[in-house]
């Protein structure tokens, strides 16, 4: 028997396609997340980011400072760095005013970015004079500028070194996790 138009087995299968097609073309229209290598995005935001280090080391305060949004945060070294763009500037004036402020060079960095949008996040390994650390962070784009939104500055540590550097921060960081715990 041959089964009709209007038969609950036809019906099933033109429901079950239009699914798929639906889930298909979902899945291909989303913007993709992806690295900007080579684009001309990732040279722009790039070009931000050494010029933003490079104001630290010629400690030009108000180049730097001007690299981030109002709104930003900068979270340092330290655990209990995790500063506003003021607290961030507070902080930093007696560095920048003594004509040197920090020094960071970018040895790689990678961009990612979803097509299209006005934001974008990276990690950059970086040479410093505490040696090698890791930067990573938010970048968005107000009026045309990328700006730095969010920045975590992070110290690495050879994993076989772990333990060690694990005993010699503990007893500094007792005092903080008593205060975050009360």
């Amino acid at each position: 028997m041959k089964p009709t138009v209007g038969h609950p087995k036809n019906q099933t299968k033109k429901i079950f396609l239009l699914l798929c097609c639906l889930v298909f073309v979902n899945l291909y229209a989303q913007p993709k997340t992806a690295p900007v290598a080579g684009s001309k995005t990732e040279t722009v935001i790039a070009t931000t980011l050494d010029k933003w280090h490079e104001a630290a080391a010629n400690a030009d305060f108000d180049s730097y400072f001007g690299y981030l949004t109002p709104d930003s945060h900068y979270m340092g070294t330290d655990a209990s760095e995790n500063w506003t763009l003021e607290e961030f500037k507070n902080f930093s004036r007696p560095y920048f005013n003594k004509g040197k402020a920090w020094s960071f060079t970018a040895i790689t960095r990678n961009i990612y970015q979803k097509k299209g949008a006005d934001m974008a996040w990276f990690d950059e390994l970086l040479d410093t004079q505490m040696g090698i650390c890791r930067g990573s962070g938010v970048v968005v784009r107000i009026n045309g500028e990328w700006k730095i939104q969010h920045y975590v500055l992070s110290m690495t540590v050879p994993n076989d070194q772990g333990d060690k550097v694990t005993l010699l921060k503990k007893e500094a960081e007792m005092g903080l996790l008593k205060k975050t715990k009360k």
